[in-house]
């Protein structure tokens, strides 16, 4: 049995915080940074020494900026009946509630499943709080199991009661029943239901999905009642659901699958509240029906988005919904709206400065309560509390005790894309808008599948700001900031309007003296890469350096192999190159397949020798060609400027979505910064302003 203190709990959450001249021919360095790093090089070495001595310099700014930042809230506490839990990445630990400064109890450990398992990725306790089921992610690659762990009476065990191989998703019926999806190449397709009695194990297959352009998982309603397996595709939606006082019965269907009926479900007091695209535009409103009778001739509307607004997420508490809504600017609002007549919809307006909002860890708690952390990429969490009874928003902590924070500007604007639409801009700053001409200009951008940028809060963003840096987050379509029309108006044949609206943001920012060319660079990860290297095809000259995490390069390529893992369900994002306007449209934009003889931003590109999700061909097909289009124009055209500088940062595994190991992230964002700065020149401009200061 291990116990921790308080203290030592805080210090080891802080710590496992998962952390994104002259030249006559271009660079190309492959450099393998894990262990002593070995570099095949056409840099040279006083340029790679340059490289490096930056990336140790931004190591130790980092390691500082991560400890100034450590203690500020985050979403690793949850309640039961009798506990609350902390999680630190790899430990869970508990504390009888109202016994705060008590020694804490270990729980569980990711080491005990062995085999190189070490993350934590989804917790959740059973009803009663007697067994608790734990996802655990393996080291480098995206493989989870799932470890299952009693919980009644005093704790000795440091080892699971049962592991589950490849499972994804899972939720407790009951303390002995757990339903559970399996993965298998990237493809969820099936879901179990495991019960546990005194004598046995009992392992039911309940559902089998046959569409490969589905995705299932499973869920659980926020009243605990209802466990629902959602089946997904990028057009349409289908979910049962098991009762929880019937645990063992075979699933319900609610509405089966139509071509572009999305929808989601929650439940209260014998009704479902169903979140369905039935609004105006195809957007999501609320309905509601009898759990009795759960089809969609039943569904009744409840309340339709206000014009302008979208609606983002649904909580559902004991008496009111609340939603989460994005306006025209993408500012965030809360609304609540009474479920009971009369619907009485309120709306409660959040600070200016919040671009990220992360619902609280659910247990096994009070549901007359709503918990949530505000922040932005500058700006640190701040935890909030909703309150149905005294129907009142607060602030729940003193924030003030965290750190003392410089002011910014969040300043919103539009872009007028090509067709005209207005896209959506989201500048953060500190001098004023009138004062940003020579301050560097970091770029994001994303744009599809329908998910909105990542604007939750990160040190690096405010680490850059602190510098002097303007950081720009462009909404384009494809992306879900405007809801899903905004999403369908970038996606299949309509992809290259993202493109077209990244340039208009980029253009807009530089008329209005936000920067220049020069001072810009644009980041992007996994699928943003693909609106990303399509700029720089048609538009370098918008450009000084780009930085592509785990690209997608090789549209073209990718999606003509159904034999990797997610073609045939990304058809929806993408198209068909089997049909033959799909093929069109796709190489009319392809990064891979556009590259042309011409000056490319300087880019730092990061991939994962194992991703399953961005072929490493792709990307290496991708470099190859990007190398010989430089070499080519600079052989032809003379060209005497500075010759941009091409990085493959080639890393081991298959961390798609970047490293969990905390040292691990902080190289790469290292080896980032130092790319940025030696590219943009901006060293002497911030050495200069300390020294001011």
């Amino acid at each position: 049995m291990n116990l921790i203190s308080s203290s030592c709990l805080l210090l080891l959450r802080s710590f496992s915080r998962n952390i994104h001249r002259r030249n006559t021919h271009p660079f190309i360095s492959r450099l393998y940074t894990e262990g002593s790093s070995q570099t095949t090089v056409e840099l040279s070495k006083a340029q790679l020494q340059k490289l490096r001595v930056q990336e140790q310099r931004f190591k130790r700014r980092l390691h500082s900026v991560h400890r100034k930042f450590s203690v500020v809230p985050e979403n690793s506490e949850f309640q039961g009946q009798h506990h609350v839990y902390f999680e630190d990445g790899k430990g869970i630990y508990r504390s009888p509630l109202g016994h705060d400064e008590q020694e804490m109890l270990e729980v569980f450990n990711a080491d005990w499943g062995g085999g190189g398992y070490g993350t934590i990725q989804r917790v959740r306790l059973s009803p009663s709080e007697t067994m608790l089921a734990v996802a655990v992610k393996k080291d480098h690659h995206e493989e989870t199991r799932c470890m299952l762990v009693p919980l009644g009476g005093v704790i000795h065990c440091q080892k699971a009661l049962l592991v589950l191989d490849n499972v994804l998703s899972f939720e407790w019926a009951t303390d002995d029943v757990l339903y559970y999806s399996t993965q298998e190449t990237l493809r969820c397709l099936c879901v179990f239901r495991l019960h546990l009695s005194d004598s046995d194990v009992e392992t039911t297959l309940v559902y089998k999905e046959k569409d490969p352009e589905f995705f299932v998982e499973v869920s659980r309603s926020r009243d605990q009642r209802l466990v629902t397996i959602n089946c997904s595709s990028k057009i349409s939606s289908e979910v049962w659901f098991v009762d929880s006082k019937t645990p063992l019965s075979f699933p319900t269907l609610i509405q089966s699958r139509q071509p572009g009926l999305l929808y989601h479900v929650e439940h209260s007091d014998n009704y479902l509240f169903i979140l369905a695209n039935t609004g105006a535009n195809q957007e999501y409103q609320l309905l509601r029906a009898p759990l009795a009778s759960p089809t969609m001739p039943h569904w009744v509307p409840l309340f339709s988005a206000v014009p302008g607004t979208v609606i983002k997420d649904m909580e559902l508490l004991q008496d009111l919904c609340v939603f989460t809504v994005k306006d025209s600017q993408c500012r965030l609002q809360i609304q609540t709206l009474s479920t009971q007549e009369p619907y009485q919809l309120n709306t409660h307006q959040l600070p200016h400065w919040a671009c990220d909002l992360s619902p609280q860890r659910v247990g096994t708690v009070d549901r007359g309560s709503f918990g949530f952390l505000l922040s932005s990429p500058v700006h640190p969490p701040v935890r909030y509390l909703y309150s149905s009874r005294e129907q009142k928003l607060s602030v729940t902590e003193d924030t003030t005790k965290y750190i003392s924070l410089t002011e910014f500007n969040t300043t919103r604007l539009q872009a007028a894309s090509q067709d005209g639409t207005m896209v959506p801009l989201t500048l953060l700053h500190m001098p004023a808008l009138s004062e940003l001409h020579k301050a560097p200009l970091l770029l994001h951008v994303y744009g599809a599948y329908g998910v909105d940028l990542n604007m939750a809060f990160s040190p690096e963003k405010r680490m850059l700001m602190e510098d002097g840096w303007a950081l720009a987050y462009c909404h384009v379509r494809g992306g879900g900031e405007r809801g899903l029309a905004w999403h369908r108006a970038g996606s299949v044949l309509q992809k290259r309007r993202g493109v077209e609206d990244l340039a208009a943001c980029i253009q807009t920012l530089h008329h209005l003296g936000v920067s220049h060319p020069a001072l810009t660079a644009l980041t992007a990860r996994s699928a943003g890469a693909v609106l990303a290297g399509a700029l720089c095809n048609h538009n370098p000259q918008l450009l000084k350096a780009v930085i592509l995490q785990a690209p997608f390069l090789d549209v073209l390529g990718t999606m003509q192999d159904p034999s990797l893992p997610l073609t045939i369900e990304e058809r929806g994002e993408w198209g068909d190159p089997l049909i033959r306007e799909h093929w069109d449209n796709i190489a009319s934009y392809c990064p891979c397949h556009n590259i042309i003889p011409q000056l490319y931003p300087s880019m730092l590109i990061t991939a994962y020798s194992e991703d399953h999700r961005v072929p490493l061909s792709g990307i290496m097909k991708y470099v190859e060609r990007l190398k010989k289009a430089i070499q080519v124009c600079t052989t032809r055209d003379g060209v005497n400027a500075r010759v941009p500088v091409v990085i493959l940062d080639l890393q081991p595994g298959g961390d798609h979505f970047g490293p969990e190991d905390f040292h691990l992230s902080l190289n790469e964002s290292a080896r980032q910064l130092a790319f940025l700065y030696t590219e943009l020149d901006h060293q002497k401009t911030t050495e200069t302003k300390r020294k001011v200061k």
